[in-house]
């Protein structure tokens, strides 16, 4: 090869592919391809050989990248003094034939849920050797001397899956025929490996940058998605808060399945990370005894907002309100609302106004947010408040969504007997009731 040389092929092109001694005699065909992802997941660290002559169940060996040239004609053949050892007994390697195609992967960019068909490699080269042991005891190419192939991207379209079901054929009638479909494939950098068992082997972890950054949404349509297996080690992998905003998400189903299998103790932590009436809907669906040992394990503090909402049916405004907003007195400033954001440690993105409140803690005002953006310093807060719209907690769904609608709110304050203000309706549950009811 050319020196900085780059040649495409794929996992599905070289499965069977023979490959020589140094004199050219056939030694082996490719049954696998080894990555060490301790060392460079990116790149392949040797192939695994089925050795001519070798009995059925005799170990097979693993030859590293380094050690081999690739001929013009597209031939591999060892180089040098290069020899195979054996392979490993421990499952110390990912091994992309086994572990990659036909694994479900989270398209992060995509945001859904996606099936390997194959992989994507680049032999690459500069043209000079050099060596250092790898895992196991194999000497591999050191950092950037000598042949090299680099794992590209994963293709989880049709175009994979005809490769593959046309291996055999001649490389160029292959690849005639594949270039009739288009390609969908994820960059190798943006690949997430759902690791449904992390005891048995070395896998490529889900980065979980990238999976908080996701919206809870679509992290609950991934969850959905996958097989129960997968679902659980991902779940389970999860933050606790990113755990909690995609538990929100998901249908009551599936928040026990996800559950089942933890302690009272852990579930208890991902309660309280929850907004109070998900909480309380959450804990509804399960049995009396199950929601009870959770609910000891809750901070006194959380606990007891959480019961007070289980008091009340989902369908009525005090089972659909929250207890997370701010509420100030009546006479606050703009400077204490800032303060008052700033302090609070619910879910600041569901937040759309502040109320005012007497010292009998009757409702006396609704300012929206956006208003503190227009206001000057040392504003009092009874100024910007909007005509107050709200409702009884015994007042039915149907009411809530009537004055939501009719009034074209974001937010509905619920007030007691007394007047007083019990909780707020967020808009976002309203429409999470109608789609539970259509």
């Amino acid at each position: 090869m050319t020196k900085h040389a780059n040649h495409l092929t794929s996992v599905s092109a070289l499965m069977g592919v023979p490959v020589a001694d140094a004199s050219g005699r056939t030694m082996g065909h490719v049954r696998e391809f080894a990555v060490s992802p301790s060392v460079d997941k990116n790149h392949v660290l040797g192939l695994v050989l089925r050795l001519a002559g070798a009995r059925r169940g005799e170990r097979q060996s693993l030859v590293a990248v380094g050690g081999l040239e690739l001929t013009p004609t597209g031939d591999l053949h060892l180089r040098g003094q290069a020899a195979p050892t054996p392979m490993p007994e421990d499952d110390s390697y990912l091994l992309l034939e086994r572990d990659l195609l036909d694994q479900q992967i989270i398209d992060v960019h995509g945001h859904k849920v996606v099936r390997v068909n194959d992989v994507d490699l680049v032999w690459e080269t500069d043209g000079s050797a050099g060596s250092e042991t790898m895992p196991g005891g194999v000497e591999g190419p050191g950092p950037g001397h000598g042949l090299s192939l680099r794992i590209a991207e994963v293709e989880v379209g049709t175009r994979g899956a005809v490769r593959r079901l046309l291996k055999g054929l001649p490389a160029a009638t292959v690849d005639r025929i594949a270039a009739r479909f288009k390609p969908s494939i994820i960059p190798w950098d943006f690949v997430d490996l759902i690791d449904r068992d992390p005891a048995r082997r070395v896998r490529l972890k889900i980065e979980q940058d990238r999976l908080a950054k996701m919206h809870p949404s679509d992290l609950a349509d991934i969850l959905e998605e996958l097989a129960p297996a997968e679902r659980q080690a991902l779940f389970t992998s999860l933050d606790e808060g990113v755990a909690a905003e995609a538990l929100e998400e998901v249908e009551p189903k599936m928040q026990k399945a996800l559950t089942e299998s933890l302690d009272s103790e852990q579930v208890a932590g991902l309660v309280e990370e929850m907004d109070p009436a998900a909480a309380a809907d959450f804990l509804a669906e399960l049995p009396d005894e199950r929601s009870e040992a959770i609910l000891e394990e809750m901070d006194p503090e959380e606990r007891q907002e959480v019961e007070e909402l289980l008091e009340f049916s989902g369908d009525s405004a005090a089972g659909q309100m929250t207890t997370d907003y701010i509420s100030l007195a009546e006479g606050a400033a703009l400077g204490e609302a800032i303060a008052a954001l700033r302090d609070f440690e619910g879910d600041v993105e569901t937040l759309t106004h502040i109320f005012l409140l007497d010292e009998k803690e009757e409702l006396r005002g609704v300012v929206p947010l956006v208003k503190l953006l227009l206001a000057t310093e040392g504003t009092a807060l009874a100024g910007l408040s909007d005509h107050i719209v709200s409702c009884d907690i015994h007042a039915s769904g149907k009411k809530v969504a009537e004055l939501f609608d009719k009034y074209n709110l974001r937010a509905l304050p619920v007030v007691d007997a007394e007047k007083k203000l019990a909780g707020v309706i967020y808009a976002e549950q309203v429409i999470a009731q109608l789609r539970t009811k259509n």
